[in-house]
């Protein structure tokens, strides 16, 4: 297990298909890097729930895993479960959350479904981001779901206990439309980041997916 330090970390980008998939698949990893970086710039996108109850949960969500960063949150309204026959919106709110961040400071690292993903509408975000985000590195996050897709990762984020307990408060609690999905309670999520943990070599962990990386071992 080899263990990397990327530089500090100013700039995020997260996106997601639907209200709630950053805080699953990437909800401690933000937390931990908010509450370690004061400050922090987090720009999050999801593409379906716009003006809807969904959208409520969204924004109280990331603001908890994300305290005392810089938030922007765009939500918007393509149909839940058809984003592949809304291509070209979802390629246009892509290219433009680039060109929004593009202008200032550039982001550090992406959030982003990971192509694995069985859900048609988050494999269509997985295969878009990398598109408009060439040179950044992108993080696939994995979702827990009665799919079985979940797939052997590359990458692991460490996660303290109370950074996990966080995450799974904030699910519970500002995610009240999804309490009835049977898949969607504590013990499913404190169960993945354990034995994302286990093969991280720690106790808890996010694990990603990660398709290109380029080194520099000459610094």
């Amino acid at each position: 297990m080899i263990g990397l330090r990327p530089g500090g970390v100013e700039r995020i980008v997260a996106v997601g298909a639907h209200c709630d998939d950053i805080a699953i698949g990437a909800g401690g990893s933000l937390y931990a890097v908010c509450r370690a970086n004061p400050g922090v710039r987090v720009d999050a996108m999801v593409l379906t729930g716009g003006g809807t109850d969904r959208e409520t949960e969204e924004r109280a969500a990331l603001a908890a895993l994300c305290p005392s960063a810089d938030l922007a949150l765009t939500v918007l309204k393509l149909p839940d479960g058809r984003i592949p026959a809304h291509w070209d919106e979802a390629k246009s709110a892509v290219h433009e959350l680039r060109q929004r961040v593009g202008t200032e400071q550039d982001a550090d690292v992406v959030f982003a479904p990971h192509p694995g993903d069985a859900h048609q509408d988050h494999r269509m975000l997985a295969e878009l981001v990398p598109q408009e985000f060439r040179d950044h590195l992108v993080l696939g996050y994995e979702i827990v779901k009665s799919d079985g897709d979940l797939c052997r990762p590359t990458v692991y984020q460490p996660l303290a206990d109370d950074v996990v307990r966080h995450k799974v408060d904030v699910l519970h609690e500002h995610y009240p439309s999804q309490r009835h999905r049977p898949w969607f309670d504590a013990e499913a999520f404190r169960g993945l980041a354990r034995i994302r943990g286990v093969e991280g070599r720690t106790r808890y962990a996010e694990a990603f997916h990660v398709t290109t990386m380029t080194l520099d071992l000459e610094r």
